[in-house]
C-alpha cells in the first residue's frame, strides 16, 4: 500500500475521530520520502527557525548514516535539508528499555518544541495527546521494540488549523485564533493540516528515524468527499485531543459548511 503526499490523498488513511490508533502501512522505499521536495523552502524553514535542530551526541552517528543514505554528506540538520521530511531519531541508553528522542531537525512542527522534548522517552513525548496511555502507548511501545531493519512504515493524522502556514505553533487561545471563521467562511478561514508520518530502524546504526511531511491545504479546496468526512468526524474530537486542538472553538462552523457543501 502506498500513502500520497497531498492532504486530499492522505485524509482517507487518516483516522477520522474515536479511538486513537497506528494505522500503519507499510511502504516501498521509492515510496519512503516526497520525491521532489522544495529544499529553498526547507532551507528558509530552518534559517527562519533554528531552534527545530536540537542534538544530543547521541545523534551524530546516525545522523551521518541517514545523510548518507540521502546522498549527502554531514549528520541530522543536513539530511533533513535534502529532505521535504521533518527527522527526528528515537533510540534506547544503555541499560534502559524505553525510546527517548536523541536528535530532531523540525522545521515545520505541528504544535511542538524540539527544545522541549530532547531526551524525553517516547511515553513523556506524547503526555499532551489524550488517550496516549491509555489506548496506543503499549502498542507503540511494542512496535518499536519489534521494527527490524529494511521495512518501513507509515501513518497519517489531521488537524484544523487557522494558519496555512507549514510552521504551526499556536500562541493565542482557540476562542481567538478561530473567531473570524463562521460556516460562510470556513472554507477559505480553516486549513487542515496533515502529518505523513514514517518510521524505520537505520541498518547500521539500528536508531529508529521518524519522518514527519507536512501538508497543509484550505477546507474548501479538498474534495467533497474529505470535506464530509471531516464534518463527521470533527463531531466526535470536541471533548479530549479535540479541547486541546481548539476543536470547540470552530467545529460548528466546519460542520455548517461541510453541510452546506453536501
Amino acid at each position: 500500500m502506498t500513502l500520497g503526499f497531498s492532504v486530499d490523498a492522505l485524509l482517507p488513511k487518516a483516522r477520522g475521530g474515536g479511538q486513537l490508533r497506528m494505522g500503519l502501512v507499510k511502504l516501498e522505499d521509492r515510496d519512503w520520502l516526497q520525491p521532489a521536495p522544495d529544499l529553498a523552502a526547507r532551507a528558509a524553514g530552518f534559517a527562519d527557525w533554528p531552534q527545530g535542530v536540537q542534538l544530543t551526541p547521541q545523534a551524530d552517528a546516525p545522523g551521518r548514516e541517514l545523510a548518507a543514505m540521502l546522498g549527502v554528506e554531514g549528520a541530522l540538520p543536513v539530511a533533513a535539508l535534502a529532505a521535504h521530511e521533518d527527522m527526528c531519531l528515537l533510540t534506547r541508553r544503555d541499560g534502559e528499555e524505553v525510546y527517548r528522542l536523541i536528535g530532531a531537525a523540525v522545521a515545520w512542527p505541528s504544535d511542538w518544541h524540539p527544545a522541549e522534548k530532547i531526551g524525553l522517552p517516547l511515553r513523556a513525548l506524547h503526555a499532551p495527546i489524550a488517550g496516549y496511555e491509555k489506548q496506543l502507548a503499549t502498542g507503540v511501545d511494542r512496535f518499536m521494540e519489534t521494527l527490524k531493519p529494511g521495512p518501513i512504515y507509515a501513518r497519517c493524522n489531521w488537524f484544523i488549523a487557522a494558519t496555512g502556514e507549514r510552521r504551526w505553533l499556536p500562541g493565542r487561545l482557540p476562542q481567538e485564533a478561530f473567531a473570524h471563521v463562521t460556516p460562510e467562511n470556513a472554507g477559505e478561514t480553516l486549513f487542515v493540516r496533515s502529518e505523513r508520518q514514517t518510521l524505520r530502524r537505520l541498518p547500521q546504526t539500528g536508531v529508529i528515524l521518524f519522518g514527519i511531511g507536512i501538508y497543509v491545504e484550505p477546507l474548501g479546496s479538498l474534495s467533497p468527499a474529505n470535506i464530509a468526512m471531516l464534518g463527521k468526524a470533527v463531531q466526535t474530537l470536541v471533548s479530549g485531543e479535540g479541547d486541546r486542538r481548539g476543536a470547540p472553538a470552530y467545529a460548528a462552523s466546519l460542520i455548517a459548511y461541510a453541510a452546506a457543501r453536501a
